[in-house]
């Protein structure tokens, strides 16, 4: 397909260039799937294509904002998927072993020089041993320190260290003293202890006796509020009545006065809504009213009528003259 371009010049000394539109080229509308990988697929590292070679220093590297040649990318693709086709038909075309008869199937057998057994079956061997019975552990012998230094031994006679009437004596009164102390300390304490439980027994009977008396009282006064209460009750009560008697009184004036001026002002709405009329009243509002205004108007009229005649009369009087004078005025 030729495309056309043309440069003219303007007689203003500018260039302008214009060229045939030409039809867009035609991409697919999604991007082609990915070659498949398969297993398998190995290659010499040295052979590939992808492996730089030499000096890196004179490659020309494309930049990744370039957009490649959309036909170089779709020949590359095919490429692909040429030989992809071949690899798939070469594997299928391969030798296959035949289907097993009715009734057989297929094994695997080893092909080796040398047979091998296979088994799962791990070989194993049973093997005990006794060891001899533990004996007990014998008893340590007691410690006995060694003797040492030489035994010396003397007689002691009665009396000569300790002579028991004058050692006893002071041990004795000791002894009586503390004895004594303690009963007199015991006395006194039993004695306090009477003393308190009296104080006691006249604190409880005290305590009793005001107990009682506090008791009385509080009876007296849950009587004397019971009695208030009740006297309270009773005056509100009272108080209750007064003001209904009250209300009611008020209500019986205010119902006697409202309807003192209720009737009156009844009769009085009622009769100026025309229910109560006088004949008399009715006859001159609705006959001589209306004849009256009709006769004021037609006299009215007349008098207008007449006024506005004379007018006329007196306009055209004066108008005749007027012309008259001028004519006179201007004969002379």
């Amino acid at each position: 397909m030729a495309f056309h371009s043309h440069i003219h010049r303007d007689p203003n000394g500018t260039y302008t260039f214009s060229s045939r539109p030409r039809p867009v080229e035609n991409r697919s509308k999604y991007r082609e799937a990915p070659p498949e990988q398969t297993q398998g697929n190995y290659g010499n590292i040295m052979y590939d294509r992808r492996v730089v070679r030499g000096n890196t220093y004179a490659q020309q590297f494309i930049p990744t904002a370039a957009q490649p040649d959309a036909a170089e990318m779709e020949m590359q693709q095919e490429i692909r998927r040429r030989a992809i086709a071949r690899k798939r038909a070469r594997e299928q075309s391969g030798p296959k072993t035949p289907e097993a008869l009715q009734g057989r199937q297929h094994i695997d057998v080893q092909t080796e020089l040398y047979l091998e057994e296979l088994s799962e079956a791990i070989v194993g061997t049973d093997v005990d041993c006794q060891t001899d019975a533990f004996l007990d552990r014998p008893a340590s012998p007691l410690f006995i320190p060694a003797k040492s230094g030489t035994d010396v031994e003397t007689q002691i006679e009665d009396g000569e260290l300790f002579n028991f009437d004058s050692e006893v004596q002071p041990v004795l009164e000791v002894l009586v003293g503390k004895t004594i102390e303690q009963s007199l300390l015991e006395v006194l304490e039993e004695e306090e202890l009477a003393c308190l439980r009296a104080q006691q027994r006249a604190y409880q009977e005290l305590r009793n006796i005001e107990l009682a008396e506090v008791q009385r009282l509080q009876e007296q006064e849950r009587r004397h509020s019971e009695e208030r209460v009740h006297r309270i009750a009773q005056q509100k009560e009272v108080l209750e009545k007064e003001r209904e008697a009250a209300e009611k009184i008020a209500a019986r004036a205010y119902t006697q006065q409202y309807l003192a001026d209720l009737v009156p002002a009844v009769f009085k709405s009622l009769y100026s809504h025309g229910y109560f009329n006088d004949p008399v009243e009715k006859d001159i509002e609705t006959n001589f009213f209306p004849w009256l205004m009709a006769e004021v108007n037609n006299t009215l009229e007349r008098r207008y009528t007449a006024r506005q005649l004379l007018d006329n009369i007196i306009h055209d009087v004066a108008k005749e003259r007027l012309e008259g004078f001028k004519e006179a005025k201007s004969d002379e």
